[in-house]
């Protein structure tokens, strides 16, 4: 494509983009594609930001996007099935495992693929994971939207007393006055 053409195209985009701005939520998605065209023409993608790792004691109840790097303490499977789907048998595999830090431990529900992942004694990176709450105890899980990494082993001891899936907690509803 060549450097006028693509002048053209990014004029285009940033045409759209102005029409769009004044008609709701599809604007927002055009100025994000606008932000990526320069006057050249060129593809520019935005920066992308550093994970922040936080500690097993730092989770809260109904909090997301966590990422942490944890130890494997003990992996107990709960849920083997399988089902025949439309033309392929497909597994349904549940696990739930302690995992932990050097501030505490937390149970870890992994989910087929993730199941095979959490051995005993293994080391993983839990990108974007969330607090579901079972039975009014936290549970840490990682839906499609997360990631499950194994990575070297840490040179971190893991603390046993602290288990945050052994508190329970109960929903309130507070009045407005």
């Amino acid at each position: 494509m060549s450097t006028a053409a693509e002048g053209e195209q990014g004029q285009m985009v940033r045409e759209q983009g102005q029409m769009m701005r004044e008609q709701g939520p599809q604007g927002q998605m055009m100025r994000e594609q606008e932000q990526m065209v320069e006057e050249q023409g060129q593809m520019v993608r935005p920066a992308m930001r550093k994970p922040v790792f936080v500690k097993v004691d730092q989770l809260k109840p109904g909090t997301n996007g966590h990422t942490l790097s944890v130890k494997v303490l003990e992996s107990k499977t709960v849920l083997q099935k399988s089902r025949a789907a439309s033309t392929q048998p497909r597994q349904s595999k549940i696990s739930e495992c302690i995992v932990g830090d050097e501030t505490g431990t937390i149970i870890f529900t992994a989910r087929n693929d993730q199941v095979d992942m959490m051995k005993v004694g293994a080391t993983v990176t839990l990108r974007n994971a969330k607090i579901d709450m079972f039975k009014g105890s936290m549970r840490l899980a990682v839906d499609k939207w997360g990631r499950v990494e194994v990575t070297e082993p840490g040179s971190f001891s893991v603390k046993d007393g602290n288990n945050l899936s052994l508190v329970e907690y109960e929903l309130v509803n507070v009045a407005e006055e």
